[in-house]
């Protein structure tokens, strides 16, 4: 993708809108149509949010990160997919100040969301773990350890959450536990073959879109000057992470909140999994063998977020200050935190 990255910056910015306006309108329709299908196959808005929308979302990583490998630049890779994770969090804020009448923690139905989120948590644990003390090459293969067992830790949680779907620890006693409210668009005339169809069209768009969304967004962070600050590497994370808010604005419309909550606790997930492309990409061996106290804290820091998210949603507290619940601000609070310091180390 050098053609992108050497593009004048006008051009930068008009591709940019144009990759955008693609990824927020297939991103709605995503969430509409995955909530369809969810209805139509029996499961529930929680997982279908963390399977299909934070998998799905998840696509432009894969390209992002690989090309990025591929160029001799895992360390840049890792981080990128570590910050997302932290950003993918503060959209739930975002999500949180959009909702009227109460807290985005006290909307949840089920405890599904929990688990998933518990289940990001212990393995980004071991992300940081690993980037603190390195990663060791496989057999010769040119894959690490850690990588591969990220990837298995991140299957088995998929594997957990679908059995957890069967038998849910509890549900909110004054609802059906869908948390639902049907739409046009959602209504008895689409079949599943329609659904299934328009979630592969916006899958595709998301992932060509989404790809050269993060390569013009970098593109401009670097014509602009601003690639090197923290304020770059924000801005390019917030381009990358399009795809969810867009996908959570639609699903809170529909009043789909667990929806909107595993699409990120997904996506953290699937972001996870990545690692173990981008490791495959990288030939000279283990890539979270290049990580350092960088990488550690920018998974520790994602950590403390969805930390905080999930303490919201066991307190399920409904009082607001300025629109944002107790949970929100405090990960909010937590996050500026974290950059400040992550900026000092960067600077060190």
């Amino acid at each position: 993708m050098d053609l992108i990255a050497q593009m004048p910056l006008p051009a930068s910015v008009l591709l940019f809108c144009v990759a955008a306006a693609a990824v927020w309108w297939a991103g709605g329709r995503l969430s509409i149509d995955v909530a369809g299908f969810a209805d139509r196959v029996g499961m529930s808005q929680g997982f279908a949010g963390m399977l299909l929308l934070g998998g799905i979302t998840s696509l432009p990583e894969i390209a992002t990160a690989g090309s990025a490998a591929l160029t001799g630049s895992p360390d840049l890779a890792v981080s990128n997919l570590l910050g997302t994770a932290s950003i993918n969090v503060l959209l739930l804020v975002v999500a949180d100040l959009l909702v009227a009448g109460a807290a985005l923690t006290a909307l949840s139905r089920s405890s599904s969301p929990i688990l998933q989120g518990v289940l990001g948590m212990v393995l980004m644990t071991g992300v940081a773990g690993l980037a603190i003390l390195g990663d060791q090459e496989m057999f010769g293969l040119g894959v690490g350890y850690g990588t591969t067992g990220l990837m298995i830790g991140c299957a088995g949680a998929l594997w957990l959450a679908s059995r957890y779907e069967r038998a849910p620890g509890w549900t909110v006693a004054d609802d059906d536990g869908s948390g639902r409210e049907e739409t046009e668009d959602e209504g008895p005339g689409r079949r599943i073959g329609a659904l299934v169809a328009g979630i592969v069209l916006s899958a595709t768009v998301i992932l060509v879109a989404g790809f050269v969304l993060s390569q013009t967004g970098d593109g401009i962070a670097t014509a602009s000057g601003i690639e090197t600050g923290m304020v770059g590497l924000v801005l390019v994370g917030l381009a990358t992470s399009l795809p969810e808010l867009s996908s959570i604005r639609t699903a809170l419309r529909i009043k789909r909140f667990d929806l909107a909550i595993g699409d990120v606790m997904g996506t953290n997930l699937f972001n996870i999994a990545i690692l173990f492309v981008v490791d495959l990409a990288y030939r000279k061996g283990p890539a979270l063998g290049e990580a350092g106290r960088f990488e550690a804290l920018a998974a520790l820091l994602a950590v403390a977020v969805m930390g905080l998210f999930l303490a919201g949603l066991l307190a399920r507290r409904r009082d607001a200050l300025l629109r944002l619940g107790p949970a929100s601000w405090a990960i909010l609070a937590t996050y500026a935190a974290g950059l400040f310091v992550l900026s000092r180390i960067g600077a060190g």
